[in-house]
């Protein structure tokens, strides 16, 4: 806001007269005495206001990272025993001796059975490195990483994160319906490409980096609503051991319904967190989490890497004890 400088003289104000003796003027007719002009008011200086709250991304800077458990550090990655060779890169498998990647890559989790549970998944991450360290540092490690992936250094950006304490989900772009005017890749998952095709995208796309519990689509609000096109790529996903994702883009969604039937290890978003990205919306989707958690024993968000989300959730979680 710009104010008026009270120190400054008000426009137009009258110098003070010099202290000498008055002269006696000529006698002259005598006429109407003019009115005196009006003093010019003094400039008054507007109110000033309180200062605004710190934007987010001031709020998340200042935070103090959070510090890894020992106790709940995650296992090293790639094990040698659940990758393999492909023709574009490394593969996650099932070991020999049955270990699954979802199981041995996860964060270990020691709470009672019947407490309600809630995940959250902070996506989009990679790209940028200001929103991936903030990601990193500033969410407590309970929290689950999921990186696009077609972002450089990905490999270090996974081993930082688990060090963290994250576990880590890869995004699989899909279809969505406005597919061409809204793209997710040149590796994109199509619902009228043979399976062959997809499932040599997806070895392409599962080969970017190691040390993930499972994936999860990124768009594909069309190719999820095709059980064909869906089931060869799920099948492939649990013949590697790995959990799959339903982030439900869209209300029509069947892959998280087709995962269960092929009993496969999944998991359904519940709310998408930053769809309006701000305080009140995301502290809404975060109340109704605990809601849904308290009634059906489980629920899961997934948000955005925004200042403001990394904020109200490290603020959330802080209270979750309570």
């Amino acid at each position: 806001p710009v104010v008026a400088d009270l120190g400054e003289a008000a426009p137009g104000a009258l110098e003070p007269e010099p202290n000498v003796a008055p002269v006696t003027p000529e006698p002259e007719p005598e006429v109407a005495p003019e009115a005196a002009p009006a003093p010019e008011p003094e400039p008054v200086a507007a109110p000033e206001p309180a200062p605004p709250p710190p934007p987010p991304a001031e709020i998340v800077e200042e935070a103090e990272p959070f510090e890894p458990d020992p106790a709940e550090a995650l296992a090293l990655a790639p094990d040698p025993g659940l990758i393999l060779q492909g023709q574009v890169g490394l593969l996650p498998v099932i070991g020999e001796d049955g270990r699954q990647p979802w199981h041995v890559y996860a964060r270990p989790v020691d709470l009672d059975e019947d407490m309600p549970k809630i995940a959250i998944v902070i996506g989009g991450l990679g790209m940028s490195e200001a929103a991936t360290t903030a990601a990193i540092q500033q969410l407590p490690g309970t929290v689950t990483l999921a990186f696009v992936p077609y972002a450089p250094d990905l490999s270090s950006w996974i081993a930082r994160a688990r060090a963290a304490g994250h576990e880590v989900i890869l995004q699989l772009p899909m279809e969505p319906l406005d597919f061409p005017a809204n793209d997710p890749g040149p590796h994109t998952l199509m619902t009228d490409a043979e399976a062959a095709e997809n499932i040599e995208r997806l070895h392409w796309l599962l080969s970017r980096f190691t040390g993930y519990v499972g994936v999860t689509n990124y768009m594909g609000s069309k190719m999820t609503t095709s059980p064909e096109a869906m089931f060869p790529i799920l099948e492939d996903i649990q013949a590697r051991g790995l959990m799959f994702l339903d982030a439900m883009e869209t209300p029509d969604s069947i892959a998280g319904q087709l995962a269960s039937e092929m009993h496969m290890p999944n998991v359904v978003n519940n709310r998408f967190l930053d769809t309006q990205a701000s305080r009140v919306s995301i502290d809404a989707r975060l109340f109704e989490l605990e809601a849904i958690a308290e009634a059906t024993g489980g629920a899961v968000g997934i948000g955005f890497p925004y200042p403001v989300t990394i904020e109200r959730v490290s603020a959330w979680m802080a209270t979750l004890e309570d």
